[in-house]
């Protein structure tokens, strides 16, 4: 299979790189982080302005209609750059509506042209307090009939909760799943927001009979969220690879800087074999999330599960082996909020735990029925 990115890719590729170096370096990241937004409004806009909200939009919506690869060269891009806009949150939403609106849906073609123009910010609800991984364990019910709906319930870490416009919440309608689009400004809407270890925002939302619109079939709900939550974590995995690379390169040039027993300590044997395995682990992750992308339009949702759970448990090895041996190579310095290296340790650790760990997504593979375990 050929993984080679495309020359339109790498051009696109490049002028994000530039402008992240140039526009949003550490210490510019820095200030976001502290604000009381936690976003930038003049970076939004000059996402909007490189093509990266119309990407994953439709044609028909006016965007570009971007396929999985093409994400996944913008969210390593954003992983190496520590990017704490909610380009994640937004693009799993643009999924949510295009997968889970019914053909024709006026409100989800509307929105969908709004996001891709950087007019409104999208998440999803995924978690409850209660329910852990589980996507189906969901309290949140919703009343009503046709498009006018009624949802009670609670939704917790919520990426960017508090800075979307709209929310799109899975919730249950008697025995069915289904998905709602609830409004920033509906009426009886609780918001707490706060920031998260890497930087990040997330809130928990409280809804109470709150109007909302219901998106999914009836017959395609359940089915719709476990795809959306595969894009989800197929897009926290692609950003992980730009962190693990970011991580790596910071790791190798500080041993080459730090003095020990009068050399660097990048010449001492032992680290040197450190370092190769930390390299060794990003590759892995990298290959196997590359393939996650290859799998992801498949029909077939035993497969796409397969290839996605295989590449967030790999990934979160990665994440954890990595890290750690980045803030120990680092030394003390490596703890501290000054080097960039805590940060994406930071970042990593977020990821690894987002939408299922390692041990849940080893467990949601063996569980496929193209899993089997023969006995000799």
């Amino acid at each position: 299979m050929d993984f080679t990115f495309s020359d339109e890719q790498q051009q696109f590729r490049d002028a994000l790189r530039r402008y992240l170096d140039k526009e949003y370096a550490f210490d510019a990241r820095q200030k976001i982080v502290v604000s009381e937004a936690g976003v930038d409004e003049a970076h939004w806009r000059a996402f909007a302005e490189l093509g990266l909200l119309a990407l994953p939009v439709p044609e028909a919506q006016g965007g570009f209609d971007g396929a999985p690869v093409d994400m996944l060269v913008v969210m390593q891009e954003l992983g190496r750059a520590l990017v704490v806009e909610p380009y994640w949150a937004t693009a799993v939403g643009i999924e949510a509506l295009r997968l889970g609106a019914q053909k024709g849906s006026e409100l989800a073609d509307a929105l969908l042209e709004r996001a891709g123009r950087g007019e409104i910010r999208l998440a999803v609800a995924f978690n409850e307090p209660h329910a852990r991984y589980d996507l189906f364990d969901l309290h949140t019910t919703a009343t009503g009939d046709g498009d006018h709906y009624a949802l009670s319930g609670t939704k917790s870490i919520v990426q960017h909760g508090a800075q979307a416009d709209f929310w799109i919440v899975p919730a249950r309608v008697e025995d069915e799943v289904a998905l709602f689009v609830v409004g920033k400004e509906a009426a009886n809407v609780g918001i707490t927001g706060y920031r998260t270890i890497d930087g990040q925002r997330a809130a928990t939302l409280t809804f109470d009979k709150t109007p909302a619109t219901r998106l999914a079939g009836r017959d395609t709900g359940a089915a719709t969220l476990e795809r959306i939550a595969d894009y989800a974590t197929f897009l926290l995995c692609a950003e992980a690879l730009g962190a693990l690379d970011a991580l790596n390169r910071a790791t190798v040039d500080y041993t080459k800087e730090r003095q020990q027993f009068g050399m660097p300590i990048a010449r001492f044997q032992a680290l040197q074999h450190r370092m190769v395995d930390m390299l060794i682990h990003a590759e892995q992750a990298r290959s196997i999330t590359y393939l996650a992308a290859a799998r992801y339009t498949s029909e077939d949702a035993a497969t796409r599960a397969q290839a996605i759970s295989a590449a967030k448990a790999r990934v979160g090895q990665a994440a954890r082996f990595v890290g750690q041996q980045a803030v120990q190579l680092h030394g003390g310095m490596g703890m501290t909020n000054e080097l960039p290296a805590a940060h994406w340790f930071k970042r990593l650790s977020m990821i690894e735990t987002t939408l299922g760990d390692v041990d849940h997504h080893l467990a949601r593979f063996a569980a496929l029925p193209a899993f089997s375990v023969t006995e000799d």
